[in-house]
């Protein structure tokens, strides 16, 4: 299959790229910086974008402004590259009759997760109030009874509750290639990735992900600095397994019904709390142990924790990298400028 990943100079869509071509198809590159089989472009040039996907029979789009942002300035950005980006290839696909369509979106499109009150059940809690946070009060509480909630796990039919630039953006490029597949007949999948780590991760930057900052951290004889107590929950997923999930999709997309976009979470299955991350990466380089600072940013989430087993039943995946092992290995990998 001749297969154009875009963002394949990225962090993630290098590893999508390779493995593609490792499994017998034709892929060709875009991105913003050129290199080896990576044509440079803009994935908001139409003309630039028009000649990249030109005869493919398919795309992995994986190209997007990622991170949390810096503060509201961000948002013109985010909303540039990520929706008008997507809403362009999408159009120059339709015109060329592409109809297979691989979309990186995100976890960050639920915002907080879902939660257990032993009195009124299942709920979703709206955004923590900074006093609480101030005060050292982390976990979300039942709005009704006050009583303390326990986490569940999210699956992709919770509604969608986006808390910030990036997740909004990412949110409104799932609803854009829905729109595609029924316009079209097209067929397209989101993959909801996770907390990525792994080989290649851009170093510590305002918009890194915590797994690079602690690294980078380390790396620099500093503690990693850990936010709110510690206890917050993620699911980090190797940046392999994340190559792998795509090529399950694609390969998915060869029988899946036309005019509509499934999503699925990209996960490992194995929750651990941002403490267990600092440990196990200060544990494998031999310190200096993390801090716990009580620092806050207001619209993070307490606990978000996926459940993958519509991946596992859709599209046949299921992640292979522990997390004892993917640590080890992080704690020394090399990281992208």
């Amino acid at each position: 299959m001749k297969i154009v990943v875009t963002g394949a100079a990225g962090f993630i869509g290098t590893r999508v790229a390779g493995l593609l071509r490792d499994a017998g198809h034709e892929v060709r590159g875009f991105d913003l910086r050129g290199g080896e089989d990576v044509t440079a472009g803009d994935v908001r040039d139409e003309d630039a974008v028009g000649r990249a996907i030109d005869g493919a029979d398919a795309v992995v789009h994986q190209a997007a402004k990622v991170g949390l942002g810096v503060d509201v300035r961000d948002l013109p950005e985010y909303v540039s590259v990520n929706a008008l980006g997507t809403a362009v290839l999408l159009a120059a696909m339709a015109r060329r009759g592409i109809a297979r369509l691989v979309l990186a979106s995100s976890m960050v499109v639920y915002g907080e997760g879902v939660y257990d009150c032993a009195e009124h059940g299942r709920l979703r809690p709206g955004p923590r109030d900074e006093k609480d946070l101030a005060a050292g009060r982390f976990e979300p509480a039942c709005a009704r009874c006050g009583r303390a909630l326990t986490p569940g796990t999210v699956d992709e039919d919770v509604p969608a509750d986006p808390r910030n630039a990036y997740a909004t953006s990412k949110l409104a490029q799932e609803h854009l290639a829905a729109g595609w597949a029924r316009e079209t007949g097209g067929a397209a999948v989101a993959l909801r990735y996770h907390n990525v780590y792994g080989p290649g991760m851009p170093r510590d930057t305002p918009y890194s992900g915590v797994a690079a900052i602690f690294r980078s951290a380390l790396e620099a004889g500093r503690a990693p600095l850990v936010f709110e107590d510690g206890g917050q929950r993620r699911d980090f997923v190797h940046v392999g397994d994340v190559a792998a999930a795509n090529l399950a999709a694609l390969h998915a997309l060869e029988s899946a019904p036309p005019g509509r976009l499934r999503a699925y979470n990209v996960a490992s299955g194995e929750p651990r709390t941002i403490a267990d991350l600092a440990d196990a990466l200060s544990a494998a380089r031999g310190g200096p142990a993390p801090e716990v600072t009580g620092r806050y940013r207001l619209g993070d989430v307490r606990h978000i924790v996926a459940s993958p087993d519509r991946a596992a039943s859709g599209l046949g995946f299921r992640a292979r990298v522990r997390f004892a092992d993917g640590m080890r290995e992080f704690a020394y990998a090399p990281l992208a400028g």
